[in-house]
Parts: structure tokens; C-alpha cells; sequence
């Protein structure tokens, strides 16, 4: 006598929830990591054109000491910016 298995519509659900889940969390990961790389980008360029601003304002003084401590400021908070963001690119990839 042939024993014929009948499908469990419920384990059928469940594993097709778990695939949508699954398909829904990939699909978050990757947007997380488009927008984190966004929002690095958009920091660095930011933190970058605050410095550049900097800089102009402080030549603008014509006051040769100011400038100079204005150049090294900005330097500093470029190289910063840059390095942070790089380090977290790195998180985030």
C-alpha cells in the first residue's frame, strides 16, 4: 500500500515567511550601507568645505599669523574628517 505524504500547509508558510524575511533583511542591509555610504560622503564633504571657508575668512584678515594658524586648523580637521570617515567606510563595507 503506497502511503502518500500530505503537504503541512503550516511548515509551508512558515518557510515561505522565512525566505520573505530573509529577502527583506538582505534588502535592508544593503540599503543601510548605500545610505551610510552617503552620509560619509556627504560628512567629508561638508567638514571639507567648512575648512575651506575657514581658511578664506582668516586670508581675508590679511594678518599673516592668523592665516597661518587658520591653514594648519583646517589642515587638521581635513585630515581628520577624511580619516574618520575612511576608517568607517571600512566598518561599513
Amino acid at each position: 500500500m503506497p502511503t502518500a505524504t500530505k503537504s503541512d500547509p503550516i511548515s509551508e508558510s512558515i518557510e515561505t515567511a522565512t525566505e520573505k524575511v530573509a529577502a527583506f533583511s538582505d534588502k535592508a542591509v544593503q540599503n543601510g550601507k548605500k545610505a551610510s555610504s552617503v552620509l560619509l560622503d556627504s560628512y567629508e564633504k561638508t567638514v571639507v568645505a567648512l575648512a575651506d571657508s575657514y581658511v578664506k575668512a582668516a586670508r581675508s584678515s590679511n594678518v599673516e599669523w592668523i592665516s597661518t594658524v587658520a591653514d594648519a586648523q583646517a589642515d587638521f580637521a581635513r585630515e581628520v574628517a577624511k580619516s574618520y570617515a575612511s576608517a568607517a567606510r571600512t566598518l561599513v563595507d
